[in-house]
């Protein structure tokens, strides 16, 4: 994300009033980027399992129910092989964002997107489908960098956080529209079976690129391209002002001011990523890095890629079911995260999620070990907590990594450490993908850890409680520069206490502070006053 304070309200004023809806919810839209991502996700888990698919790219197999199978390299191949384009698509995002400009660029992701749908709708051969899953993941790679760019460039800081985690809502979305659609389709004999919901993919990437060419630019990179004039008119649309109003004239002197100490600063490089000075980028870099890696590590994508196949061997009667199931609560459990990430803060939220996906997920494998698969209550526990560990997810890791990916970087480094961090995010998700067939199946060469594989998951969760309390600060309410300022003078595990101590210099949140907050701003600022 290029830009700093100018990131921050770029779009949106960071005294805009509240009821700007209308442009509150055009930066909203961009978010139907994760539709994309959610969508393919979802769709490659349900039909790798139908009869149909199965036919056309696996090899006979008398003891499989359809008569054919796909090996465990096969499978890994299919599934994590999108993750290899979109690592390689994030680190694109930078220079295409530059070059196209925010929304531009989206346009051109959607475009290479329904390249890789177009190989996958048609083909009848293993390579042509990976090598359209390649395109695919190029699409969503440079989505996923462009689309959380521009909202956190073109939205108010005091909903920026509920904004951003719309895109990972939007990744829920998809899923869930996937599992339905897998569900309607499935029982068909033909080939049709599986390249209808292949082939809808075209409608999310005609809905994204059409919607997103009729957005405002980012007010900010217009100004960088020397448009003041087409900056002023994108940020009059934003704020719902004339364009010559004061509001409008303020933010742009702000844009441009931000620029030109921006070009004081100079290029940086992505060596200058991992310096380690006063500002601590190096560990700022690393901490988004590792926030997008520990978010795959939590193994939801385990229960999104395989989940299908997880439920049917798991005993379960009708899998595709279930996974409809999971996909809801996945959805609407998405809905209290972007409400908590603005009311209760994004590191207590994401103690609270970890701690909790890490309890359910070691219950998950106790049972699964303890109890035979044909034990219906087994089943039904299997499926509550399955069900209530991706509800923790969905309301803390799942949309506020986004977040604080896009909040915690400095000015001059901050569109290379985003692409940085999103292709850390592909990278463990390729890994992830590829390793769980070898880790969970029971044929030759593989581990075979079945239910068990949740044991790696808990224990991955309990690596991110620890990684959250020393490495993640609370950014609640405060501006991009604020959270630069509070990098400089505290660590992560005190910056409830720093950022107190702004707020009580005179800025808090334009959404107000909890009374909880206040009783400590108050402390904060007699203490301040005893100093003196």
């Amino acid at each position: 994300m290029a830009g700093g304070p100018a990131a921050d309200g770029a779009g949106v004023g960071a005294n805009a009033p509240k009821n700007k809806l209308v442009g509150i919810l055009m930066v909203a839209f961009s978010a139907f980027g994760g539709i994309l991502f959610g969508y393919d996700t979802g769709v490659i888990s349900g039909i790798k399992e139908m009869n149909a698919w199965l036919r056309e790219f696996g090899v006979p197999n008398t003891n499989h129910r359809s008569g054919y199978n796909i090996t465990s390299s096969t499978e890994s191949l299919v599934v994590s092989i999108l993750s290899v384009g979109t690592f390689f698509g994030a680190l694109l995002g930078a220079p295409i964002a530059d070059l196209l400009g925010r929304k531009w660029g989206v346009v051109f992701a959607c475009a290479v997107f329904s390249i890789g749908i177009a190989m996958q709708t048609a083909a009848s051969a293993v390579p042509l489908f990976v090598v359209g899953r390649v395109f695919a993941g190029l699409g969503v790679g440079l989505v996923s960098v462009l689309c959380p760019m521009y909202q956190s460039e073109c939205s108010p800081k005091w909903i920026r956080g509920a904004v951003v985690s719309a895109y990972q809502w939007a990744i829920t979305i998809g899923l869930l529209l996937a599992a339905v659609v897998n569900d309607a389709t499935k029982d068909r004999t033909g080939a049709d079976s599986y390249r209808i919901p292949i082939a809808l993919q075209f409608v999310w990437a005609g809905v994204l690129a059409g919607g997103m060419a009729l957005l405002p630019e980012s007010p900010r990179w217009l100004i960088k391209r020397g448009r003041d004039a087409d900056a002023a008119a994108a940020l009059a649309r934003l704020t719902r002002l004339p364009s010559d109003h004061p509001e409008v004239t303020q933010e742009l002197s702000e844009i441009k001011e931000n620029l030109e100490h921006e070009l004081a600063i100079g290029e940086s490089s992505y060596a200058d990523c991992f310096k380690w000075n006063e500002s601590k980028i190096g560990f700022r870099t690393l901490t988004g890095i590792f926030i997008q890696a520990w978010q795959q590590l939590t193994g939801i994508n385990f229960i999104f890629y395989y989940g299908t196949t997880f439920f049917e061997r798991s005993g379960i009667e009708d899998p595709f079911l279930i996974t409809i199931a999971t996909n809801i609560v996945n959805v609407f459990m998405t809905l209290p995260g972007m409400y908590g990430v603005e009311k209760f803060g994004r590191r207590r939220l994401l103690l609270v999620g970890a701690i909790g996906m890490c309890v359910c997920e070691f219950i998950v494998a106790i049972v699964g070990v303890a109890v035979p698969d044909s034990n219906i209550a087994a089943q039904k526990v299997l499926i509550a907590f399955v069900c209530i560990y991706i509800a923790f997810f969905a309301s803390t890791w799942g949309p506020i990594a986004w977040v604080i990916t896009g909040e915690i970087f400095p000015l001059q480094v901050r569109a290379k450490a985003m692409s940085l961090s999103v292709a850390s995010n592909w990278l463990w998700n390729f890994g992830i993908g590829y390793a769980t067939p070898y880790l969970v199946n029971r044929e030759a060469g593989s581990a075979g850890l079945e239910v068990k594989v949740f044991f790696i998951w808990g224990s991955t969760c309990a690596c991110c409680i620890i990684f959250t309390y020393f490495c993640v600060p609370e950014t609640k309410g405060l501006s991009l520069e604020q959270i630069d300022e509070m990098y400089q003078h505290t660590m992560p595990w005190r910056s409830h206490i720093y950022r107190n101590r702004l707020m009580a210099g005179g800025v808090a949140p334009s959404g107000g502070a909890s009374d909880s907050e206040k009783a400590e701003i108050g402390s904060t600022t007699e203490k301040a006053e005893v100093g003196h």
